[in-house]
């Protein structure tokens, strides 16, 4: 069997393995079994072993945790109603008004937790009742929240830079720096187009129901100094080469801490279950990681990212088209992973032929983190989608309608970054020069 053939093989492998309900990470290490025992000629329990150890003890990976513990701590605050509090005025007389704070409010969450589901259920459970109770267009909240959550993974610290930044050997910091401008972004492009509908349906929008003063809407945003003054700490800290991210992280987690002690929300049982809930899960990534990268090896010793980056370049695609390949790809395989097992699960054999198009590693990493995004909420499996459907009872697939043009608004997104490369590079190059 030639290479082309064993890759394929592997990958029937390993999609039986997930589609029989088996763990990520055990049907990873149970491909990459496979691949060694029986194509590779090698060593294989010395191989997994070193490997699966080397792994899980890099430096780097110290971040992850820490910023995981971070988003715990503050899920357990007053930090999403103290952000409607403070939101709400500026956005009354916008067209949409408050159907802006889910975006808004997605946003600087995002900015301070790292995860999209986190993200979603935290705005979510603030928002929805309200904006419900309010009159707004259920549908459109519902789109708003589920598209505006996939920027937990796009503004930094987001816990998905921090895999790929690991399985790819690109700085964490780069990758940080660079999802900002695309975060504003994504951010701008969401809210121009609840204005354009609120402007095409203005029935389905209710009237103000308070006219703020611009004192008024000072003083409501003191409510917002907090937040914004832990995302200068942690973002402004590596941005200004004070801090590694592992640095800020532990300087995001003590000043999540002092805000939940603020609020009054730190106690014993808070305390251990943000502390519980930030063990289960970076417990988990690691596992897919580890996983990832014992099949990563392996891939390596039977030559199949060799040969397949070889098979590609003889196919004489160009670099957009490569992409385009690739965004398919990752769309598809959005309806049946979640976004990290996605990264974890394709960098070996992608990579090689990313580079050999030399296509910027750095930008491309953006790239997959906004393709996964359109994962998040792409039927069955998009994570946001179960987290709305938990939120708020209605049918996936309705709720997935509610997200379409939230899903192509993403891909608005990466045509604009593929024109526009600038738009991940330029902070980052700032960075490099100062």
């Amino acid at each position: 069997m030639d290479l082309i053939g064993v890759a394929f093989l592997l990958i029937l492998i390993l999609f039986v393995l997930l589609g029989s309900g088996i763990w990520v990470a055990l049907s990873l290490l149970g491909a990459a079994l496979v691949a060694m025992e029986f194509f590779a000629g090698t060593e294989t329990g010395t191989v997994m072993a070193t490997k699966f150890w080397d792994s899980t003890t890099g430096w780097t990976l110290t971040a992850l945790p820490l910023f995981i513990w971070m988003g715990e701590i503050l899920f357990r605050t007053r930090l999403s109603e103290d952000m409607f509090e403070g939101l709400a005025p500026w956005m009354a007389r916008l067209p949409g008004r408050l159907l802006h704070v889910n975006i808004i409010g997605c946003g600087i969450f995002a900015a301070v937790s790292g995860s999209s589901a986190a993200t979603a259920a935290t705005i979510g459970k603030m928002s929805l009742p309200e904006l419900n109770r309010r009159g707004y267009d259920q549908g459109m909240a519902i789109g708003t929240l589920a598209g505006s959550g996939t920027l937990g993974l796009m503004i930094p610290p987001s816990i998905i830079m921090i895999v790929y930044g690991v399985a790819a050997d690109v700085s964490i910091g780069k990758l940080f720096i660079a999802g900002v401008l695309p975060g504003i972004m994504l951010v701008l492009l969401f809210m121009g187009y609840v204005m354009i509908w609120a402007k095409l349906h203005p029935a389905r929008v209710p009237p103000a129901d308070f006219d703020y003063s611009f004192a008024q809407r000072l003083w409501a945003s003191r409510r917002l100094i907090p937040v914004v003054l832990l995302i200068a700490a942690v973002i402004g800290s590596i941005y200004g080469g004070v801090a590694t991210p592992t640095e800020a992280a532990a300087l995001g987690v003590v000043g999540a801490l002092v805000l939940s002690a603020l609020t009054g929300t730190l106690t014993r049982k808070s305390f251990g279950e943000s502390l519980m809930g930030a063990t289960i899960t970076s417990c988990m990534i690691a596992f897919i990681l580890a996983g990832a990268a014992v099949l990563t090896i392996a891939m390596g010793f039977t030559g199949i990212p060799r040969a397949l980056a070889g098979a590609i370049g003889e196919l004489g695609l160009s670099p957009w088209m490569l992409l385009l390949a690739l965004t398919l790809v990752y769309i598809v395989l959005g309806c049946f992973l979640d976004g990290i097992s996605m990264v974890v699960l394709t960098t070996s054999v992608v990579l090689p032929m990313v580079q050999a198009a030399n296509i910027d590693l750095l930008w491309f990493g953006i790239y997959i983190v906004l393709v996964v995004e359109m994962a998040q909420i792409t039927p069955p499996v998009g994570f946001n989608l179960f987290v709305l459907q938990g939120l708020t009872g209605k049918n996936i697939f309705r709720i997935a309608a509610d997200t379409m043009p939230f899903f192509l608004l993403l891909v608005v997104a990466v045509v604009i970054l593929w024109f526009f490369p600038e738009v991940a590079t330029w902070l980052p190059d700032q960075m490099i020069q100062r």
